[in-house]
């Protein structure tokens, strides 16, 4: 890992004990079905939230066999968060009382290119979203994992990219090496958690692209000159995959291959000059990666700040460029991977809080069970979940105060949803839907007094369909803030039931409305989906996966009309006759001609099928 010097001092002081954000301060629709309230903002601006999607995301796929029954980190992810995306936008939508097509008089221009809009969204929505607070945009962003110096900065190594040349070679030679030893992975790293394919590469370099992409464009908008485009967003939320708060700087773990959030942070460092750097980890897994390389830039940014303290510069010399500062608050099941095996130095790391001493910003926060939604809101998140904004708030105090150098990011995991499969919740540390929203509330709020209100939120975990749809759902509309009233009613059981059904994907790929009269954000939901998911999974290019049989069909003739004997025929290379009655084969197609039904059936192999035996549910 390459970092910068630095030449300012960090200032290691005890954080103001006051709360001038009100984080912690319940909400009205924490308590009962009232619509949300403001916190705290340092201005009534409207703000505007931009989605990035990165279809090349689904290009990231499991090929070690056909079964992917146990495989949780799957292409189809992506479109259960599209459809949490899409029931917010349709909810925010009535909420803004934004008008219908047919309140409104359109040109036949206008219908023409709404028409042409429906085969797809292209890079931006084009006018489909008619929410005032939101947009989309479907990314092209790529780079190149061995010539980007925010993925080198990161994942780089003092004598070369050996990781990240690594990385793209396994993915090329995958299929081989699958057919070779029946694994893609290098031998010692774990098979169930890490998979690749040749195309895994792209889905890689696509989400790296799309979230530098949105770090520039909430940066581009929040500048002391913005930009005059209202569409400018000051946050976003990045859907991509695979994940990335598993992965170390050298060390794939937990479906995750690079960090996505640490990269977008080196970007902003790098090209905009952000030196302090805030990473919310929400996700029910420790980010122990995350954590490494936050202590690693820290470690080096502290030292060359005493080194320059201690070595004064040459007169004439540059100031040195400081290196970034970076706070890393997870909130986690202590219980649960990494850490549940109890492996001492991930237990330590995902326990450790430090706040000052050797240049490092750590505060880590675990999740506990809770029997109500009132103490979860009243005590747990009050009390002990909220501290992780106050902790932030105390490093940038420490750090110079709020200031133009400050980006926040939010390390987005749903799985500590309680929606979530109960096996990947097994210790039942969760969270209610609800926190989605109010968490990504009380961060905003933190970012408009402390950074201009800049905030990249970027996908992380989460697995059941139920679990991300109504995360996304309420994360959304935390993100737009205090402009729009929501009602946390928008996700509760029986109206994520009816989503589900409301969506449910045909055969074609396209949302089937169940009810016949169904709500009005449930149909503008499957409108919005049918645009948001266009692209399909690419299809699985076929392998062999069982050696090919030598069997054949045998020859058939059509029987004389005359004959009441069953024809006869044999089987090629075959010295026994075994009695056919052409009679009970289905009649031919209309549209085959006469002579093609008379004409014999040439020798074809059995198509080839692969029985699944799984054991009874529960057992493994």
């Amino acid at each position: 890992m390459s970092t910068q010097a630095a030449d300012s001092t960090i200032k290691i002081e005890a954080g103001s004990e006051v709360d001038p954000l009100g984080i912690g301060a319940p909400l009205l629709s924490a308590q009962g079905p009232a619509e949300s309230v403001a916190l705290s903002s340092s201005s009534n601006a409207a703000t505007h939230v931009k989605i990035y999607l990165q279809d090349d995301c689904l290009r990231h796929r499991f090929i070690r066999s056909r079964d992917t029954s146990n495989v949780v980190e799957r292409p189809e992810r992506l479109r259960a968060v599209k459809i949490g995306l899409a029931a917010a936008i349709a909810r925010i939508e009535e909420a803004e009382g934004a008008p219908k097509p047919s309140d409104v008089k359109i040109s036949v221009e206008d219908e023409l290119a709404a028409a042409l809009g429906k085969m797809d969204i292209a890079t931006t929505d084009g006018g489909l979203i008619r929410a005032r607070s939101i947009s989309v945009t479907r990314s092209s962003a790529t780079v190149d994992l061995l010539d980007n110096a925010a993925v080198k900065y990161v994942h780089g190594d003092i004598d070369g990219d050996v990781y990240l040349q690594n990385l793209k070679a396994w993915a090329r030679d995958s299929e081989d090496n699958i057919t070779k030893k029946g694994s893609e992975m290098p031998d010692g790293m774990p098979p169930l958690d890490l998979y690749l394919c040749p195309s895994s590469i792209d889905a890689i370099q696509g989400a790296i692209g799309a979230v530098c992409q949105a770090v520039d464009a909430v940066i581009a908008s929040t500048r002391v000159n913005p930009s005059d485009v209202a569409t400018d967003p000051q946050r976003a939320f990045v859907a991509v995959r695979p994940p990335g708060h598993h992965c170390g700087e050298d060390t794939p773990s937990g479906f995750c291959f690079v960090n996505n959030v640490a990269i977008g942070a080196a970007h902003a460092h790098l090209k905009h000059g952000i030196q302090r750097v805030v990473i919310l980890d929400i996700d029910l897994h420790h980010g122990k990666s995350t954590v490494s390389i936050v202590w690693q830039i820290n470690e080096e940014t502290y030292r060359q700040t005493l080194e320059s303290e201690q070595s004064p510069s040459e007169p004439n010399a540059l100031p040195a460029t400081p290196g970034p500062q970076i706070f890393y608050g997870s909130i986690h099941d202590v219980l649960s991977f990494p850490c549940e095996d109890g492996k001492a130095s991930f237990v330590q790391a995902a326990s450790t809080s430090i706040h000052g001493p050797h240049g490092q910003h750590i505060e880590n926060i675990h999740l506990q069970t809770y029997s109500s939604e009132t103490y979860f809101w009243d005590v747990l998140y009050k009390e002990q979940y909220s501290v992780l904004l106050k902790r932030a708030s105390q490093f940038l105090d420490s750090t110079g105060g709020p200031g133009d150098d400050i980006m926040v990011f939010i390390s987005c995991g749903f799985d500590a949803c309680e929606h979530e499969y109960p096996s990947m919740s097994r210790h039942n540390r969760k969270v209610p839907t609800g926190f989605y929203h109010r968490f990504a509330r009380d961060t905003c709020a933190f970012s408009d007094v402390y950074a201009r209100g800049r905030v990249v939120s970027v996908l992380e975990g989460g697995y059941s369909d139920r679990a991300l749809s109504s995360g996304a759902m309420a994360h959304i509309c935390g993100l737009v803030g205090e402009t729009v009233r929501v009602d946390e009613k928008w996700w509760d059981l029986e109206n994520l039931i009816k989503l589900e059904k409301a969506t449910k994907a045909r055969k074609s790929g396209r949302p089937s409305l169940a009810s016949a009269d169904p709500e009005p954000w449930l149909t503008r939901t499957s409108e919005l989906l049918s645009h948001l998911d266009v692209y399909r999974t690419p299809p699985q290019p076929s392998r062999n996966w069982v050696p090919p049989t030598s069997r054949t069909l045998r020859e058939r003739k059509k029987v004389p009309r005359n004959s009441s004997t069953p024809e006869v025929v044999c089987q090629p290379g075959k010295g026994t006759q075994t009695p056919v009655s052409v009679s009970s084969i289905s009649s031919t197609s209309p549209s085959t001609s006469e002579s093609e039904a008379v004409s014999p059936l040439t020798a074809k192999k059995l198509p080839r099928v692969i029985l699944h035996v799984r054991p009874p549910e529960g057992m493994s």
